[in-house]
């Protein structure tokens, strides 16, 4: 099984842009327990800008795009220095793969990205992918980790992705306003203009693009065959129940192939 797997900046740092150190052994515990049962695993992962800005020591994220640049070029280090160092303790490799818009609309370019992933995930290596926020400028932007975590699934020909934010899923309004809003379980098929409508309201304030780039990445992986996941990634654990299928954790997002899969059954 083979499963892209999205933290947002909020998982792994303080609103200080600080690591938070508890948090990314959890993970790192969990995801090398998940290899270690065979699962093949690709970690697309946000906070190099935020750890930038806490170990430059500014006050805020910088808003010119010279310094997110200059900010994501200084965590970025930080931010594999500390996969690094904390996947080895469980005998397990990294590595860091960047990357921009073109990169995976080039044909070729594309072709040679998806042959490193091949060749790394059989080497038993675990790729930890980020958008090179270094060069990245508006004409070559992914833009968001959520679309770059889809955009990876469907390359690599995943069997999930899972898209851990700071929100439980996709509620029918935003739950942090309306009390009698209602987690959306699963989704089978298709994204409706209905769903759409309720990611306009229900979109999680951390995360950038919020609940719509959720969406928009659940679209592109639906139409691979390819299943999608929004948990809260404050429990961890959670990954164990998403891959055991058993338990509904969170927005689950099933292909037309599976939902048809599972009417056939």
């Amino acid at each position: 099984m083979t499963v892209v797997i999205k933290l947002g900046t909020s998982n792994i740092t303080y609103p200080t842009g600080n690591l938070n150190i508890r948090h990314m052994e959890k993970l790192v515990k969990v995801l090398s327990d998940l290899k270690n049962a065979g699962v093949k695993i690709v970690l697309v992962s946000s906070g190099a800008i935020a750890m930038g800005v806490g170990k430059l020591g500014l006050d805020r994220r910088p808003s010119d795009m010279p310094g997110k640049q200059a900010a994501a070029a200084v965590g970025q280090c930080e931010l594999m220095y500390t996969y690094d160092k904390l996947f080895s303790e469980y005998n397990h490799t990294v590595a860091q793969v960047l990357l921009t818009g073109s990169d995976v609309e080039n044909d070729d370019r594309r072709a040679h990205f998806v042959n490193t992933m091949t060749r790394l995930l059989d080497m038993d290596v675990l790729p930890i992918i980020n958008e090179n926020d270094t060069v990245s400028t508006e004409e070559i932007a992914v833009g968001d980790n959520d679309t770059l975590a889809a955009i990876v699934g469907c390359a690599i020909h995943a069997d999930l992705v899972v898209l851990l934010s700071d929100i439980d899923g996709l509620y029918s309004a935003d739950p942090r306003k309306d009390p009698d809003a209602r987690l959306i379980e699963t989704v089978e098929g298709e994204i409706t203009p209905e769903l759409e409508a309720m990611a306009d309201q229900s979109g999680s304030g951390l995360a950038v693009g919020g609940m719509k780039t959720k969406l928009s990445a659940a679209r592109m992986t639906m139409a691979a065959g390819i299943d999608m996941v929004i948990a809260n990634g404050s429990n961890l654990e959670n990954l164990y129940s998403i891959l055991d299928g058993k338990d509904l954790i969170g927005t689950s997002f099933r292909s037309a192939r599976r939902a048809g899969e599972n009417r056939e059954e």
